[in-house]
């Protein structure tokens, strides 16, 4: 139960960073969504970092890394872990798997969201 609190504290610090990034005044004449762009890049990259820290230091906590990867990464962008997932998939030599996961996730993720618009309207 104690890691739920963990990842729940975490979930708040990084559900509350994207609400405070998405209130800054930036943005593009072309619409591209920058600030969601930001978010799951550096997501990713911290989701990255701590699971490349986490597998070379069994020392460190996992309630920290849960606090960290589960908590603030996905409060604040659930690309981050599918980023970990694809990469994961790619260290594990199953690069096609990767790609098809990659592709579905990101064609049918978009035609679900018109198909949930097309529904309700």
């Amino acid at each position: 139960m104690i890691e739920c609190i963990y990842v729940g504290i975490g979930g708040f610090i990084g559900s509350v960073a994207r609400y405070l990034i998405g209130l800054l005044p930036l943005t593009f004449e072309n619409g591209f969504p920058i600030k969601t762009f930001v978010i799951n890049i550096f997501g990713a990259l911290l989701i990255g970092m701590i699971a490349a820290l986490a597998s070379k230091n069994p020392a460190i906590d996992n309630r920290i890394v849960l606090l960290i990867k589960v908590g603030i990464c996905g409060g604040f962008t659930t690309f981050s872990t599918f980023a970990l997932e694809i990469g994961g998939l790619i260290d594990k030599g199953f690069i096609s798997t990767a790609i098809i996961y990659a592709v579905l996730s990101t064609v049918l993720g978009v035609l679900a969201f018109y198909l949930g618009q097309i529904i309700l309207r």
